[in-house]
């Protein structure tokens, strides 16, 4: 569990380095990023290369035993680049041209751009290949970043249409899959296939779904043209890529697949402004919801091989969201934790020092832009002393769960396609329930929906809206075997091509026992509500009435023409059971539902937890973490030991114990 910093030596007087990187060592660091945006210093001309002020950064890390890692500059070609081959430029929907001047302005499917960045990612790694003091590799930075996944320029449209050549048997297959007599959309030629760029109405559903497909799978080929550069040159190095909060537009399972493991940025208080609004509890900006940040750390562990860094972390006031609120004292430190307690082998902090110049000159750093320290750089060396301490007292693996949480990007797709109700969020939805399961304190893993799920005692599939008939032969396995498995609304929806089932949902009707006869969306003022084991819930968003066929109905909807009906219902399957949730629920339902639901599947849980204090195990250890700004207590068994902190969890604070969570009473004298 290693403390990291992003650098940027590129950014200060070389006279300044020495110092700067000594701080680094006396602070506790053990990994130096740098190098992400530093193409034109790399070749400040056409074929003219100047790799000394790196080398001599990475010698002096290395001197003062850190390790670097090193980055791919390819998020920002230099301006003489651009000049020369305007056409690696992206285009928007409107057809704009991305000008440069920011970052991120190439098309991943550029042959240009492509032939480029293959050449100076090998100049780099050839030039660094024999070095120490080089630990690995970050490939580009933050891919998609600025609404930059999906390109509409002419290079774009012709990587579609062989795209869709390699998919599709012939035009007419296409013509017939997508549903083209619709509106009189049908195409003689695949060369007559267009991304969808502006129009008047909204596109058609199929094509859509598949251009979002073919644009994630673009930057998975840009990103593995990349890896296989690195690892020709040393295949000791390790290779990632930094992702970012919810981000949904390229399949992280996918763009792992060709990592060792994956990375991502953490800023807490801005993402959750961006994900909530800042009409949320106040302690969320001052250290973000620790079920939006558990979430990411949950996908990208899970992404890879099951370990991940954070590759950013939050070191203060940020510069994007917003309101650049500042952490609440400890808050820091507390993040690190919770990241290491999820599994992270490093939390890198963004970055070392404040920038004098640029375009975030309002992000704090670890330090400020006259070099002394900051509010961040105390956290990072408290972190980095605790956590040192702590590694000994590790004893195996941090994976533990018994549940699991479905993902799968090509549903968040089909909801941003058709969200049907404006205020339906597939990423929000999926939040529901993985904050529902950890309000119970029980480890979750976040799979995608053709993983192997035999491991697991309890499944739980939020709008699972393209499932197919071999997701629902897993999950009748999973229940046949004794586990159970809990399905929502907007399940089974559509099939593979994003046009309806004619019965929903679909191919999981069988398995859930029930069908879906009406549905109806809601604003938020709406308080609709269901009868749920002799108690009234609201619920939001959407609502489903459904006809139970084989299942057992456990809650009924009590408002409007669905009054009555069936709004959540549980089927016997082997020795296990399936439920099906057909309405949006509130936390106070959700958390009842899945209470019940753990309890049949026999997975051990605790009371529910207070919002904001969220417990996490690995290795023998178990983490309290305390988001909120008030005290908690949390009580352990008399032989349980306290290996940092104690019972009284300060604000922004975390605790360390050796009792499994279940043991654990939160705010119980």
């Amino acid at each position: 569990m290693n403390i990291g910093v992003c650098y940027f030596p590129e950014h200060w007087p070389r006279e300044d380095w020495e110092e700067q990187v000594a701080q680094m060592a006396e602070a506790g660091i053990e990994y130096v990023r740098m190098g992400e945006f530093a193409w034109s210093r790399y070749e400040p001309e056409p074929g003219t290369y100047d790799l000394e002020w790196l080398e001599t950064a990475v010698d002096l890390i290395g001197d003062h035993g850190m390790q670097a890692v090193l980055c791919t500059p390819t998020a920002t070609p230099p301006k003489w680049l651009t000049d020369e081959h305007p056409s690696i430029l992206p285009e928007e929907q409107d057809g704009t041209t991305v000008e440069f001047g920011g970052r991120r302005h190439y098309c991943f499917n550029s042959p240009v751009y492509r032939q480029e960045s293959t050449r100076i990612t090998e100049v780099l790694a050839e030039h660094f290949a024999d070095h120490d003091a080089v630990a690995g590799w970050q490939t580009d930075n933050e891919y998609g970043c600025h609404g930059t996944t999906r390109c509409y320029c002419d290079d774009c449209a012709t990587a579609f249409r062989e795209w869709l050549r390699e998919r599709y048997d012939g035009i007419e297959d296409l013509n017939e899959k997508w549903g083209n007599a619709f509106w009189s959309q049908e195409y003689t030629s695949f060369e007559a296939v267009d991304p969808p760029r502006h129009t008047a109405a909204g596109h058609h559903p199929a094509r859509m779904l598949d251009y979002y497909r073919f644009a994630s799978d673009s930057v998975v080929e840009f990103n593995r043209e990349q890896c296989e550069v690195l690892r020709a040159v040393n295949d000791d190095w390790f290779v990632t890529h930094n992702e970012m909060n919810l981000f949904g537009t390229i399949d992280a399972y996918d763009l792992g697949d060709d990592l060792d493991f994956m990375s991502w940025d953490s800023y807490p208080t801005g993402h959750v402004q961006h994900a909530s609004g800042t009409g949320e509890d106040p302690d969320h900006l001052r250290a973000g919801d620790p079920d939006l940040v558990g979430l990411n750390h949950a996908i990208f562990r899970d992404a890879a091989d099951g370990d991940f860094w954070v590759m950013e972390q939050q070191p203060g006031g940020v510069n994007w969201p917003p309101q650049p609120t500042q952490p609440g004292e400890g808050a820091m430190a507390l993040w690190a934790h919770h990241a290491s307690a999820y599994g992270a082998e490093t939390v890198s902090y963004f970055r070392w020092q404040r920038c004098d110049m640029g375009q975030e000159q309002y992000h704090a750093g670890l330090r400020a832009q006259d070099g002394s320290p900051d509010r961040g750089y105390h956290d990072a060396t408290r972190a980095a002393a605790e956590l040192e301490g702590l590694a000994d007292e590790l004893d195996g693996s941090h994976r533990e769960a018994r549940v699991a949480l479905l993902h799968d990007y090509e549903n968040l797709w089909g909801f941003d396609i058709e969200p049907a109700s404006v205020d339906f969020d597939g990423w929000e939805h999926l939040l529901t329930y993985y904050a529902a399961l950890r309000r119970h304190g029980i480890a979750v893993d976040v799979v995608p929906t053709d993983a192997d799920l035999s491991g697991y005692d309890a499944v739980v599939g939020p709008g699972l809206y393209f499932a197919s008939e071999a997701l629902a032969d897993s999950l009748e396995a999973v229940a046949r075997d004794g586990g159970e498995v809990l399905v929502t609304a907007r399940s089974g929806v559509k099939n593979e091509c994003n046009r309806l089932r004619p019965t929903l949902p679909g191919p999981l009707t069988d398995v859930v026992g029930a069908t879906v006869e009406q549905y109806e969306g809601f604003p938020g003022d709406a308080a609709p509500t269901v009868e749920y084991r002799g108690d009234r819930y609201e619920f939001r968003t959407w609502g489903e009435w459904l006809d139970a066929d084989t299942a057992e109905t456990l809650a009924t909807h009590e408002t409007g023409p669905a009054s009555g009906t069936a709004a959540i219902t549980r089927n016997d399957a082997g020795a296990g059971g399936v439920t099906y949730l057909g309405v949006w629920p509130s936390e106070d339902l959700a958390t009842a539902v899945v209470g019940d639901f753990l309890d049949d599947a026999g997975v051990p849980t605790t009371r529910p937890l207070p919002d904001g204090v969220r417990l996490q195990r690995r290795g023998g250890l178990t983490w309290v973490c305390n988001f909120t700004s008030d005290q908690v207590y949390a009580v352990a068994p008399a032989d349980a030991t306290w290996h940092l902190g104690g019972k009284t969890v300060d604000q922004f604070d975390v605790a360390v114990t050796d009792a499994p969570p279940s043991d654990l009473r939160v705010n119980v004298e």
